[in-house]
C-alpha cells in the first residue's frame, strides 16, 4: 500500500514540475482547502504576526475571494478565522 501513496506522491511532483509557479500556487491552496490535519496558519502583514493552531481540523480556501477559512482554538473557545491568502503560510505539525 505504501508504494502506492509514494508513487503518487511522484506523479504530483512531476506534474508540479511541469507548471508555472502561479498554477503551482493554486494547486497547492486547492490541495489544503481538504486536506484534515494539524496546521499552523500564521498571518503576517509587516510587523503584524498571528498564528493559530488547528487540530484535526481543515483550512479551506476560497481563491475567487481570496480568503482562507479555518476553525482553531484560542483560550480554550472554538474560534472561526478568516485570513486573506496572500499574507498567509500555512504549515502541517506534528
Amino acid at each position: 500500500m505504501k508504494q502506492w501513496g509514494s508513487l503518487a506522491l511522484l506523479l504530483v511532483v512531476l506534474a508540479l514540475g511541469a507548471c508555472s509557479e502561479e498554477q503551482q500556487n493554486k494547486l497547492s491552496r486547492l490541495g489544503v482547502s481538504w486536506l484534515e490535519g494539524d496546521y499552523r496558519v500564521t498571518y503576517a502583514d509587516g510587523a503584524h504576526v498571528k498564528s493559530w493552531e488547528v487540530r484535526d481540523g481543515k483550512v479551506t480556501s476560497e481563491p475567487e475571494k481570496g480568503y482562507y477559512y479555518f476553525w482553531a482554538m484560542q483560550n480554550g473557545e472554538k474560534i472561526y478565522v478568516q485570513t486573506p491568502i496572500g499574507r498567509t503560510y500555512i504549515e502541517e505539525i506534528p
